[in-house]
């Protein structure tokens, strides 16, 4: 792995110095970067009510009774970018529902886009913090966390904005199944380093590495995002960090 921070075009207009403090969680950021095109606009009014979640009341006993067709279990994507992994993952597992939480405007219209042009079905959004969709979901609803490629927030002064904290290491162990997964992608060397330290000290998840290959390369059938893409093109190299809840 090398050393890096992202380029500030690639972190959906999020501002170290510019960010303020997001009073009920963990969000830090703009949530709006480029103007939406006319049909994004008319996607964000008409689509998004449509598969937002409202966590304003009780969460249902079952996450996925948020789905209009059966599934067998739910998985969450925290902060899914372009959307790329998580329209792949939705497409390639029609019997599984998702929800992509993402706060940027510019991430949820993309989105939309591609499941309006695709008619998937199988996927709920919140564009929100994802601290209060953890707290909001049931215990033991979810059967796999993703977080790919996170703002790594490289100034030691702002690492209490970095996603993977205690509190949010144990939030996830309330909601996430037995034998559940939790998935970490990143290519710098402190974040990775900072995201094995909370978790091997949690006792509700277990890193299932037994060899290098086993964080080094990308698991089978893995969509590469935008980011991870341009990663690889400038000399980067990503780790992907598996944890399973603890029976």
């Amino acid at each position: 792995m090398s050393v890096a921070t992202r380029d500030p075009a690639d972190r959906d207009a999020s501002s170290d110095d510019g960010a303020a403090d997001h009073t009920h969680g963990s969000f830090f950021g703009r949530r709006k970067g480029h103007k939406l095109r006319s049909h994004q606009a008319d996607l964000i009014e008409h689509l998004l009510p449509r598969l937002s979640l409202d966590i304003a009341g009780p969460s249902p006993p079952d996450l996925a009774d948020l789905l209009d067709a059966p599934v067998d279990d739910i998985r969450l994507e925290i902060g899914f970018g372009g959307g790329e992994h998580l329209i792949a993952e939705a497409q390639a597992f029609p019997n599984i529902g998702f929800i992509g939480c993402e706060p940027y405007v510019n991430g949820m219209a993309k989105i939309l886009t591609q499941i309006e042009a695709h008619n998937i079905d199988n996927i709920r959004l919140y564009a929100g913090d994802a601290a209060e969709l953890l707290a909001w979901a049931p215990p033991q609803s979810l059967a796999r966390i993703d977080l790919i490629h996170p703002d790594p927030w490289p100034k030691r002064r702002h690492w209490k904005r970095r996603f993977v904290q205690d509190a949010t290491v144990n939030a996830m162990a309330r909601i996430i199944k037995a034998s559940g997964e939790f998935r970490f992608v990143s290519d710098i060397d402190d974040y990775c380093a900072w995201t094995l330290a909370h978790l091997m000290r949690s006792s509700d998840f277990l890193w299932t590495a037994e060899r290098a290959a086993d964080w080094q390369k990308p698991w089978d059938g893995y969509t590469m995002r935008r980011y991870g893409r341009k990663a690889e093109r400038e000399g980067r190299v990503a780790a992907y960090l598996l944890f399973r809840g603890v029976v």
